[in-house]
């Protein structure tokens, strides 16, 4: 049974329709990879999944719940997270930043668990009295891993997590993510960057706001579209 599953899922911003028909699903502990170029939709879905934006049309299951009634808390509450491109608070500590992630936890939770992420990523545990604007854009990227990880979230949402950063700070949060996988902690992850199919299970491939093609990571590599458009094969 799938952990997350959409079905026919429209959505977009006031009278501007850009999803239309999504369909998709993450099975408990998979790895997702959502790809697709700029304009593509994904983050329209993922906004949608959160419920920073409505959901216009169809049906977002997570667990057995319908989602797409519920509040974004509520939907946290029930063990989703989304990391956006920015990620983390600029003006804020990188204490503060993951304390801030594990908002509906106790002090004592969170303390547990700013030790368990300090341990994970211990380039931050050297500078966790530093605000999060002095670090470097990979330690950007980690941090705002570390803080929606505090809460041990069962679905994670990741909206272009390779965005502004150089292949060197790419590859630096591609390792940070395989020490989350296996985790218990589910990923659907929208990228444009195709390095991020070495964590997929599966895949799915957006385009003009519809999933043109789904597959294995071994499929989605071996296509000749993905292969012309991402590999420049």
């Amino acid at each position: 049974m799938a952990l997350l599953e959409v079905k026919g899922v429209e959505s977009g911003y006031g009278q501007l329709q850009i999803l239309w028909g999504i369909d998709l699903d993450v099975i408990a502990g998979e790895t997702v990879l959502l790809l697709g170029a700029n304009s593509a939709g994904k983050t329209t879905l993922l906004r949608t999944l959160i419920g920073l934006l409505p959901c216009w049309a169809g049906n977002i299951g997570f667990d057995g719940d319908v989602l797409q009634t519920l509040r974004p808390d509520q939907r946290i509450r029930r063990g989703i997270a989304f990391m956006s491109e920015l990620g983390v608070f600029p003006a804020l500590t990188i204490e503060e930043n993951i304390r801030l992630g594990g908002y509906a936890l106790t002090q004592a939770e969170v303390r547990r668990r700013s030790k368990e992420l300090f341990e994970l990523f211990p380039d931050l545990a050297n500078k966790r009295r530093q605000y999060a604007s002095s670090l470097s854009g990979g330690q950007r990227k980690m941090l705002g891993i570390a803080k929606v990880l505090v809460s041990r979230p069962r679905l994670l949402l990741m909206d272009e997590p390779s965005s502004g950063l150089a292949p060197v700070f790419v590859k630096q949060v591609i390792d940070a993510l395989k020490t989350v996988i296996g985790g218990g902690t589910s990923l659907l992850i929208a990228e444009q960057n195709v390095a991020f199919l070495e964590l997929a299970d599966r895949g799915f491939l957006i385009d003009g706001g519809r999933v043109k093609l789904s597959g294995t990571r071994n499929e989605l590599e071996s296509d000749d579209s993905v292969r012309a458009a991402y590999f420049g094969l």
